[in-house]
């Protein structure tokens, strides 16, 4: 799920949208958390005014709506999961080499897609490479 879908099921649900609410889905956004407590110290550093319960709300109002599985650690439904690969090598013209964990390489991804317009409500289910 992308943040706008998102945003729009929590208010769907009674959910009002705070800074607070902002601040942690965006901190579960931007990479993989193993944990509230991570999800917590790295929302809490944004703002004070986040404490524990909201994350473990917030959390578990996530899970209800579909958007968060806490079985993956925490990543968003519907994010390609290239996690069986160590490292993802890109190689430019000039040749140097971008070396990628799976997680940075999903970011590019996802980002990319959207920044062309290939990528609007729908989730990446499914990528295949093709060589020469």
């Amino acid at each position: 799920m992308q943040k706008d879908e998102i945003i729009e099921k929590l208010k769907e649900k009674g959910c009002r949208i705070t800074k607070q609410r902002l601040i942690i889905l965006d901190t579960i956004l931007e990479g993989d958390c193993s944990c509230c407590k991570e999800i917590y110290y790295r929302a809490s550093a944004q703002s004070e005014g986040i404490g524990f319960a909201t994350v473990y709300r917030m959390v578990n109002m996530l899970e209800e709506i579909g958007a968060l599985d806490r079985t993956s650690m925490y990543r968003v439904n519907g994010a390609p999961d290239i996690s069986k690969c160590e490292n993802c090598v890109v190689k430019l013209s000039d040749n140097t080499e971008c070396n990628l964990t799976p997680e940075m390489w999903n970011k590019v991804l996802v980002s990319g897609l959207k920044a062309n317009g290939y990528l609007t409500d729908q989730e990446i289910e499914h990528i295949k490479v093709e060589t020469e």
